[in-house]
């Protein structure tokens, strides 16, 4: 079974556009860059070539001799059976992070041989470009964010109909029950196996919850090895101690990131970097708390506080050793470790349509807090996130109060619906956050 990426379209846009510049595709390891490539490739062009850097290291010396993107594609034409035709091949080059020069050469690709179309990715290619002081030819290449799969992704292979209803709704209105007992399963089911196609596949083709399992392991362990291959070894210890002090730092009430968490008498400054190697690695996500919801939201934020998010929810709670039953028994209570994983699945749903800007949250004197707030175009939207129906708390009336905004969200399994300024929305549509915005545009008009 194959998964649908949104992200095609994406690459679709970009293939007619009349200024277009070579990609660099960036995101975290294992959610399928390469095959998203590829998929793009047979479906839009008449050939498609790969040249992968680790699997065929003899071809970085063709880049060593020459900057000419002529000279390159006429020696890289003797690696490949498709031929380079101008318009008709997509050019993909895979695990560019290992040679410096082929990141380079995407600089004179832009400036010499715009009419070829070129994609480049790689695995860590933020931390890779940083440790070995790689250059990026900035300005001439399109950088292009990619994510875990997401619900709406999911859905659209593990129920199709479901996934048509919603995605052509055509105003904020009660779901049928029966609909939104179906979001809710498949829902769940997305929460067990995360965003990781590998194991996203294992659970849709019904080859049993242990394959899943040991898919999402593979995926932690090969992190795990990433840890030691590309950080430096001061830092290496340090990374894996975050890493696996996240379940801990979500478990909490308070979910803000505390540093004696991680070890007894840790300090900030002998973390910050290994936090910041897990970002650029595209595995975690800091979520900042601000003073007030100002615009910019990046000027109000308060860098000593902050929560951590995993990329993905499958790979966190395999993380936590949480068992699948768990998570797919609705009536089951794992405490705060269910809203943590609720607003962790919220925010992969979310983080797509943000324009590479991450969400932050509010806080009030310890007596409320707001899950997340996000700048949306020119108006700046509190989100809470409840686990189940319960919704019972006052931080968004609280939030409400104090700032007025011109509208809130709720998300929590109850069902669709928008009045006196709030959105309350069941989690497996924050997917679909922009459309619901169109929707209640469109309602506000007329």
């Amino acid at each position: 079974m194959k998964i649908e990426r949104d992200i095609i379209q994406s690459f679709k846009q970009w293939k007619d556009a009349p200024d277009r510049k070579p990609i660099l595709l960036k995101g975290a390891r294992q959610i399928g860059k390469t095959w998203a490539m590829e998929a793009f490739g047979k479906k839009y062009f008449d050939h498609c070539v790969k040249f992968d850097f680790d699997r065929q290291p003899e071809l970085k010396s063709v880049f060593q001799t020459t900057k000419s993107p002529d000279r390159l594609l006429k020696e890289l034409a003797l690696y490949c059976d498709p031929p380079i035709i101008p318009g008709k091949t997509l050019i993909i080059f895979d695990e560019i992070q290992e040679c410096e020069e082929a990141l380079n050469s995407l600089k004179y690709f832009c400036e010499d041989a715009p009419q070829y179309h070129v994609m480049a990715a790689g695995s860590l290619l933020g931390v890779a470009v940083k440790k070995r002081k790689m250059t990026v030819p900035v300005g001439k290449v399109k950088v292009m964010k990619m994510f875990p799969v997401t619900f709406r992704e999911f859905l659209r292979a593990s129920d199709p109909k479901t996934f048509e209803y919603i995605d052509t709704l055509t105003e904020i209105r009660h779901l049928p029950e029966i609909i939104l007992n179906k979001l809710r399963t498949e829902y769940r089911r997305y929460q067990v196996a995360g965003g990781m196609p590998e194991p996203i596949v294992a659970l849709l083709e019904d080859k049993g919850i242990g394959v899943v399992e040991a898919t999402l392991q593979d995926i932690l362990d090969l992190y795990e090895l990433d840890f030691a291959k590309y950080a430096e070894p001061r830092e290496i210890p340090r990374i894996h101690a975050i890493w696996h002090s996240l379940p801990a730092q979500l478990s909490k009430e308070n979910r803000k990131f505390i540093y004696r968490v991680v070890k007894s008498g840790a300090r900030s400054k002998d973390y910050e970097d290994a936090l910041m190697w897990l970002e650029d690695a595209g595995i975690i996500y800091r979520v900042y708390d601000i003073s007030k919801p100002g615009m910019p939201l990046a000027a109000y934020q308060q860098t000593d506080a902050f929560k951590v998010y995993a990329c993905d929810c499958g790979l966190l709670r395999r993380l936590a050793h949480l068992p699948a039953t768990v998570v797919a028994d609705s009536i089951t209570n794992y405490t705060e470790f269910k809203g943590a994983m609720a607003e962790n699945a919220v925010l992969q749903s979310v983080m797509p349509m943000m324009d590479n800007q991450v969400p932050c949250y509010w806080t009030s004197d310890r007596k409320a807090e707001v899950e997340f707030v996000a700048q949306w175009g020119e108006q700046i939207i509190p989100i809470e996130v409840k686990a189940e129906d319960n919704i019972s708390g006052n931080s968004l009336s609280e939030y409400n109060k104090k700032y007025n905004p011109p509208c809130r969200i709720r998300f929590s399994m109850q069902n669709l619906q928008f009045n006196g300024g709030l959105l309350s929305s069941p989690s497996p549509l924050a997917g679909w956050l922009d459309k619901l915005f169109a929707l209640l545009g469109e309602s506000r008009r007329t």
